[in-house]
């Protein structure tokens, strides 16, 4: 399974440990509403601690990979750690290292903002 796909199994399975093994000790996570997430350490201490999800489905409807980029696009439905369900598409670029490695992660949400 290539590592994006298995990214996305990790965190619907609630699996962190092998889920931050796919970050380098390096990555750069940016995400809406957070200042960057930088450092493996501090990636897992959002799984962790910080991330407003308690659970939920990635359903992948396209993914697109040049080269070290993969481009996702798909939808997220779930239940937020204050009880509220959420459904929202999304888009996640990734880039990997040498190693198979993600240094780098950006996140969007498709919602109302501007």
């Amino acid at each position: 399974m290539h590592p994006v796909r298995q990214y996305y199994d990790y965190v619907d399975r609630g699996d962190l440990s092998s889920l931050i093994n796919l970050f380098a000790e390096e990555v750069i996570y940016h995400r809406p509403g957070y200042a960057p997430i930088v450092g493996r350490p501090a990636l897992e201490e959002f799984y962790r601690q910080h991330r407003v999800i308690e659970s939920g489905r990635h359903e992948l409807t396209e993914v697109v990979e040049e080269n070290d980029r993969v481009a996702v696009r798909g939808h997220f439905a779930g239940s937020l750690k204050d009880g509220r369900d959420v459904q929202v598409a999304f888009a996640d670029f990734f880039r990997i290292d040498a190693e198979g490695l993600f240094v780098r992660r950006d996140t969007y949400f498709f919602t109302p903002a501007v």
